[in-house]
């Protein structure tokens, strides 16, 4: 199962607001052995939206979404998640629950409006202040605030895959070929990805304050695999002649 996120909100794309979403998740994933496959950033337009969740229903992922389930105007995303998937909005009756049981009287006639989700949810406990977020079908929806939605996706993870854990691969090896472009190692890249296809392989070209070109190499997969392609792919290089460092890219 992948997992990707999707981040909702103009203030992201317009920079007034800084997301921490991203990094916070992939650690949280990492702690669980998994890792983030995709993330995507869309701001407060409907059909945008609406767009982006049809083709994640569309595939087997595990997404959770971040922002825009309140109720004021700018606020799309129970609605586009329902048209999505399409499904009615109904009044939850857990999440009325929740909302009730926090604000007592004061919980109508707006901030029951946040009970209205999508036929077939089911709730996820906020811990801050009971307007709980939402999941459907493998898609979870939580608020953009922090304190809110880290606890709540860490709930879901917790409570609903508990048993999804350690799918990250078991092995990571980095290393530096120094004073080389890529375009020198070209052949050796492409005969190394043929011969490795189940290594997860990057190459970062970086140039250095001193002028000198280098490239980081990243090699992902399990135990052996990666062991032997390591070995495969530094010998290459040394026999064109290049320098190795161990470890990523340094000035």
């Amino acid at each position: 199962m992948n997992i990707g996120i999707l981040i909702i909100g103009d203030e992201i794309l317009s920079g007034k607001r800084k997301d921490g979403h991203f990094s916070h998740a992939v650690e949280t994933l990492a702690g669980r052995g998994l890792e983030l496959a995709w993330c995507r950033i869309v701001g407060d337009v409907p059909a945008r939206i609406v767009q982006n969740l049809r083709e994640t229903y569309a595939s087997a992922d595990l997404v959770f979404s971040f922002g825009g389930i309140g109720a004021t105007p700018d606020d799309h995303t129970r609605q586009c998640a329902a048209e999505a998937a399409g499904v009615s909005m109904l009044r939850h009756p857990d999440a009325v629950g929740e909302i009730e049981a926090q604000f007592g009287p004061e919980a109508y006639p707006r901030r029951i409006l946040m009970a209205d989700l999508p036929d077939g949810s089911a709730i996820i406990p906020n811990p801050v202040n009971r307007v709980p977020g939402f999941s459907l079908r493998h898609h979870h929806f939580l608020p953009g605030f922090p304190q809110m939605a880290w606890p709540m996706m860490e709930w879901v993870l917790d409570t609903r895959y508990s048993d999804l854990r350690d799918l990250a691969p078991e092995s990571e090896e980095i290393f530096t070929a120094l004073d080389v472009s890529e375009s020198f190692l070209l052949d050796l890249m492409n005969e190394f990805v043929v011969r490795y296809p189940d290594v997860c392989f990057s190459s970062l070209p970086h140039l250095g304050v001193d002028g000198v070109r280098r490239i980081e190499f990243g090699l992902k997969g399990r135990h052996a695999q990666v062991a032997e392609a390591l070995a495969f792919l530094q010998s290459g290089v040394g026999q064109q002649g290049y320098k190795i460092q161990a470890g990523r890219v340094t000035e």
